[in-house]
């Protein structure tokens, strides 16, 4: 297949283009890298620098086959701070490359949603039929393009599927955790290990989970890509798909940071810092559904494994 990967200079765009690459597909990576490194690129990819709003652009580069959608703003808190921004990047931008890729005859999408949609959940494990209630804009965004997606299925113009990412962590030597500004708990952990900062601001304490501190789903960025993979493969028998990607296990914030420095072996700083806006207590996946209609599996289910694939490929990150 000739598969447009956008965000592909990203953490989970570009291990997913990787992925892809060595399935043996045509991949056409788009990417206007305000966020991503151009050295995360694959190589063996054909990079475009633009952005996927740029409809008279991604109509150039096509025709496709499939198109994997990655590109866009992803930090909740900041979110919180200006939605003008998420709502541009990450709606009316991705409205432009659907109407593209609709025009252009590509039958297949496969969105990078968020465990963002479904808001503060009381009811653990989360599944997809749940309500969803984003608490933040970049929440209310991601839910934004999965309704416009439906109604396209609905039409019959396009297959999609639309993933709901839980906690994406660890790291392939290839493609190490690198965002512009950094916002995930482990490589900020992980730098705090490597000196690379003062220590680790913990936010909040006083959640009402074991420890005091949120509960995170992490699943590895590896077995992320294998999903996107097995979903436009899916596509050929299913108009859509709306599924969860995670572990089906949760993890504290404190129990990540005894991770790192198990891993590590360094007893870096911690500083308990006032909670952040639009950040749930709870977050952990129900993956049934992705397993039932995917064939999907969990291959990285250590934490102490995914901490340290990702220790190996950040230290060597400048």
């Amino acid at each position: 297949m000739r598969v447009l990967v956008t965000g592909a200079a990203g953490f989970i765009g570009s291990t997913t283009a990787e992925l892809l690459l060595d399935e043996g597909h045509d991949v056409v990576a788009l990417d206007d890298l305000s966020s991503g490194a151009r050295a995360n690129v694959p190589p063996r990819a054909h990079f475009v620098e633009g952005r996927c709003g740029d409809a008279t652009l991604v109509e150039g580069l096509g025709p496709f086959d499939a198109c994997v959608h990655f590109a866009g703003r992803i930090e909740p808190a900041i979110s919180m701070e200006r939605p003008e921004v998420f709502f541009d990047v990450n709606v009316a931008q991705t409205l432009q490359l659907l109407r593209a890729l609709v025009e252009g005859g590509c039958p297949r999408v496969v969105f990078s949603s968020s465990a963002a949609v479904y808001g503060n959940q009381v009811a653990m494990p989360i599944d997809e039929d749940q309500p969803v209630s984003p608490e933040s804009p970049y929440g209310e965004s991601k839910l934004a393009i999965e309704r416009a997606l439906h109604w396209l299925c609905d039409r019959g113009r396009l297959r999609a599927a639309s993933l709901r990412y839980f906690n994406a962590a660890g790291a392939t030597p290839a493609h190490p955790e690198r965002h512009a500004p950094e916002i995930h708990l482990i490589p900020l952990a992980l730098d705090a290990a490597l000196g690379r900062r003062d220590g680790l601001d913990l936010y909040g304490d006083d959640y009402p989970t074991h420890d005091g501190t949120c509960v995170r789903d992490y699943v590895h960025v590896s077995d992320l890509a294998r999903a996107h993979s097995l979903a436009i493969a899916a596509l050929a028998d299913h108009r859509e798909l709306v599924l969860n990607l995670g572990s089906g296990v949760g993890h504290s914030n404190r129990e990540v940071i005894d991770a790192v420095r198990a891993v590590t072996g360094v007893d870096f700083a911690v500083r308990v810092a006032p909670r952040r806006s639009g950040d749930p207590a709870e977050a952990v996946a129900s993956n049934d559904r992705a397993r039932a209609m995917l064939g999907w599996t969990i291959e990285h289910a250590s934490l102490e494994g995914i901490v340290a694939d990702a220790f190996e490929a950040r230290r060597n990150v400048a």
